[in-house]
């Protein structure tokens, strides 16, 4: 069975949802236990949902936010728009109902 290698986002698109992420607030929270399946979990469903999604990294968290973010965007296999301080975005294309067209 083939799949489909998805290409990376290019700067035009991230600015795209950068822009659309500005005003989001964060759905999904990653506390002291750090990336655990309920969180991938709720992201994943979250992303499914949205497409777009704001998460943060709490300040007990264990480790330092840019890596748990790039990890649950390989969790989840979102895509990794951006990290800003405590705050990440992710986002995945829902291949049956879309709702952001990228430019």
């Amino acid at each position: 069975m083939l799949e489909e290698t998805e290409t990376p986002l290019t700067g035009k698109q991230k600015r795209f949802l950068r822009a659309l992420g500005s005003n989001l607030d964060p759905v999904v929270q990653v506390g002291k236990g750090g990336i655990i399946d309920t969180v991938i979990e709720s992201a994943g469903q979250a992303l499914a949902a949205r497409e777009i999604i704001k998460v943060r990294v709490l300040q007990n968290s264990p480790e330092e936010p840019k890596t748990l973010i790039a990890a649950l965007a390989n969790a989840t296999g979102a895509e990794l728009v951006q990290v800003i301080g405590r705050n990440g975005l992710l986002y995945k294309k829902n291949e049956e109902k879309s709702k952001l067209e990228l430019p």
